[in-house]
């Protein structure tokens, strides 16, 4: 339950009840609904909440906005209500003060959800997709992966948790180019083992990590005959089908320790051995969006971008003057390209499988995919300009002792998740990679991640989570267990922390909620960050063991209350809630 839109929603309906009862006294003309809007204002010294309707319906009535407010004001009834005053500050805006009813509903609220306060049913159900790391399986996942994942599978959680059938999966690109080439470099590092560096090159564009080497090593071992038998070709294929099945189940493993699970591994080489590419090049071909030139298919990529920018408002001598360019999608050797594979894969999502909206974690440096993508799908019919959502992840950047950290002490190779995660717990990983907006970069400090102090983000919301059962066990040792809301005085929290803590519960749904419109789900970082500040104030201000006994249920009521929406924010997360510290 939203206790901030029932508020609302009460005033909005006291103003209009107000409002006819003062037009049928004749104070306000007859024959105007009142509109405007009603806000939490930042600076709370005049209520909780303002409304603008005497301002918005000063040009209908012609009369002053103040005179308006004051012949509304002087109609409303508060029995029963969730307020306990009311007000007019400025040119008219008419400000409502909350009682003792919404403070203990929200408490109310919690008990009676649970595990599920803070979710709600804006999604009814719709499928949607969340595709998100689908790093290459030619190497190991480095930082990029690390906070696209918890991104991606934080983002689902949210989707979930607002009543979206939302679905996780990983694309596996394991066919075309970058395939070739792993396979390639596995080849050349073999032979070398078999002839010595010297006397075999290694391809300069080909992966040059050590797990290469290790990749080869591995297969000599399994096939010592090598190169005898075969011709460098079948050579390639059988290498590349070995480091994959190596790598996959690696990359399973890491993301599994990181708290990922996926509903689905989606593998590229299936769109290609089901025909479904050539398929789908077929599909644009027949709706007039290819042509041929030079042995090659092209996509009329300029004349679909032209034709989406000026449905999204471009002028057309705006999009003719982009500097716009046409793709191929299938090679003059026959082969089709990455692209092909990736509009298939996504017609697959939404026309196969009936997603009605698909969400990829991209890193910020596909943001030319993203538009060709798109328009490429709406060549298909599909309406990709509306049902494929793209965040783009800007880079992180790893600190330690203040210093930038690109390689590993122990690997000397960039920093993978598995040697990010022996250093730092999932927990911390977890939380510090969606501590910003995916549109920000991200600093992440090492040293700050392994500290045990509130200069730590993650250390504190999981310390005040920790504090709360400490301080419940302490409680039930005198005897003091925590009791039913029906049971309790809420009406003696009225201390200027207890009522900020309480307006902190209340905005857990509406955090949610707007972390799942704006695919933002840093929002609930920062939502839990505010709230065990809160708590942390109202604990050192308003003491609880030994107060008097209907203030001190109330009290531990509220810090139990506490306790259960930091469990519920922890988990969207994937972090852990920790009874001790």
């Amino acid at each position: 339950m939203n206790l901030i839109d029932e508020a609302k929603k009460q005033i909005e309906a006291l103003l209009g009840a107000a409002c006819e009862s003062a037009a049928a006294r004749g104070i306000l003309p007859a024959g105007h609904a009142l509109k405007g809007t009603v806000e939490i204002p930042k600076d709370v010294v005049f209520g909780d909440y303002a409304s603008s309707a005497a301002m918005a319906a000063a040009r209908d009535m012609r009369m002053a906005p103040r005179r308006i407010a004051e012949a509304l004001t002087a109609e409303l009834d508060l029995t029963d209500t969730y307020f306990e005053s009311v007000s007019i500050a400025g040119a008219g805006f008419i400000n409502f003060r909350l009682g003792a009813k919404w403070y203990g509903d929200v408490i109310r609220a919690v008990e009676n959800e649970g595990g599920r306060y803070g979710a709600c049913d804006v999604g009814h159900g719709e499928k949607v997709m969340v595709e998100f790391v689908s790093a290459n399986p030619t190497g190991p996942m480095h930082m990029g992966n690390a906070r696209g994942g918890v991104l991606g599978d934080t983002l689902a959680n949210v989707l979930k948790l607002v009543g979206f059938d939302a679905w996780k999966e990983f694309y596996v690109n394991d066919a075309g180019n970058q395939v070739h080439k792993f396979a390639v470099s596995i080849y050349a590092r073999a032979m070398q083992e078999k002839v010595g560096e010297d006397n075999y090159p290694f391809p300069e564009d080909g992966y040059h990590g050590e797990d290469i080497r290790e990749l080869a090593r591995g297969f000599l071992a399994e096939n010592p005959a090598f190169p005898e038998g075969a011709d460098e070709e079948a050579w390639q294929d059988e290498m590349a089908r070995f480091g994959l099945d190596r790598n996959i189940p690696k990359m399973r493993s890491d993301l599994q320790k990181y708290g990922i699970e996926y509903d689905r591994w989606f593998f590229e080489s299936g769109l290609h051995e089901s025909g479904y590419v050539a398929e789908t090049v077929d599909i644009l071909a027949k709706n007039g969006w290819t042509y041929e030139k030079d042995g090659a298919l092209w996509l009329k990529t300029a004349e679909l971008l032209r034709k989406k920018y000026i449905a999204e408002g471009k002028t057309p001598e705006e999009a003719e003057k982009l500097d716009l360019k046409d793709d191929v999608l299938r090679r003059a050797n026959g082969f089709y390209t990455y692209f092909a594979a990736d509009i298939a894969y996504h017609r697959d999502k939404l026309e196969k499988r009936g997603f009605s909206k698909v969400i990829n974690v991209w890193g910020a440096d596909h943001h030319g995919h993203v538009a060709r993508l798109q328009a490429a799908v709406d060549g298909l019919g599909l309406e990709g300009s509306r049902r494929i959502v793209i965040v783009l992840m800007q880079l992180v950047n790893l600190l330690q002792d203040g210093q930038p950290v690109r390689m590993s002490k122990r690997t000397g190779k960039a920093i993978a998740l598995a040697d990010l995660l022996d250093e730092i717990s999932v927990d911390a990983a977890r939380y510090y990679f969606n501590n910003r907006a995916a549109t920000s970069p991200l600093d992440f400090d090492l040293d700050l991640a392994v500290r045990q102090d509130s200069e730590n983000p993650v250390y504190y919301v999981q310390y005040a989570h920790a504090r709360i059962c400490t301080l419940l066990g302490l409680l039930a040792g005198d005897g003091h267990e925590v009791k039913d809301a029906s049971e309790l005085h809420f009406e003696l929290l009225t201390d200027e922390t207890e009522r900020a803590l309480i307006k902190q519960l209340s905005a857990f749904p509406e955090e949610i909620k707007l972390a799942a419109r704006d695919y933002d789900p840093s929002r609930i970082n920062r939502y839990l960050m505010e709230l065990a500040a809160r708590f942390h104030r109202f604990y050192n201000a308003c003491r609880i063991r030994g107060a008097e006994e209907d203030l001190l249920s109330a009290r531990l009521k509220l810090a139990d209350t506490v306790r259960i929406v930091l469990e519920n924010g922890l988990a969207v997360l994937g972090v852990t809630a920790p009874e001790k510290m």
